[in-house]
């Protein structure tokens, strides 16, 4: 019984993705949810009382699935540097693949709409980036004077702006290449004096 809650919960938070991705909080029902994940009213009540429940849930969900390809990556023992780049390819390719992890983004842009606390996510990518930066000045990948959680903050805020701007200019079809082009332009700024700006 509990592997089938679990599975019913799980086809709940990506039945309520798909439909949140598509119309966005405010214009989803849980009625349209309970007919996309083929779940009967009393098993969406019975896992989440109300649709801001659900929303946050798939938000958990999204940070959980970046949060583990994260990890991943860290556990390759690459640069620091490396590890930075790669997490947020990753992230960027997580976008194209993963409706989930769309719908996440989306809520969070929306959770003004359902009184969301959405800084966790926020926090805990910019704590990472902080740390790996911290890590990067070590190695002599990124210059000591640069202060690590003013260049997280912004890491982060680039990144989620140039995604953003990707999904209404291109629907994230060119998310990819504004990542690259993110990173292109802030190697010249962070890398060591006298030393070549080369992406990892």
């Amino acid at each position: 019984m509990q592997q089938r809650a679990q599975a019913t919960r799980t086809a709940i938070i990506e039945g309520a993705a798909s439909i949140f991705e598509e119309v966005g909080y405010g214009n989803a029902s849980l009625s349209d949810v309970t007919k996309r994940s083929r779940v009967t009213k009393g098993a969406l009540y019975f896992h989440f009382k109300s649709k801001e429940d659900l929303a946050l849930a798939v938000i958990a969900e999204q940070h959980n699935i970046v949060r583990i390809a994260g990890e991943k990556i860290a556990a390759a023992n690459l640069p620091a540097l490396e590890t930075m780049v790669t997490m947020c390819r990753t992230f960027g390719q997580q976008l194209l693949d993963e409706p989930v992890v769309r719908a996440g983004i989306r809520l969070t842009f929306e959770a003004s709409a359902f009184n969301g606390d959405v800084k966790g996510p926020y926090k805990d990518w910019m704590a990472t980036m902080e740390y790996l930066t911290q890590q990067a000045q070590k190695e002599g990948d990124i210059r000591e004077d640069l202060d690590a959680g003013d260049f997280a903050h912004y890491l982060v805020a680039s990144f989620t702006g140039s995604q953003m701007v990707s999904n209404v200019m291109t629907g994230r079809q060119d998310v990819l290449k504004r990542i690259e082009d993110m990173w292109d332009f802030m190697m010249p700024a962070i890398s060591p004096a006298g030393r070549a700006a080369v992406k990892p």
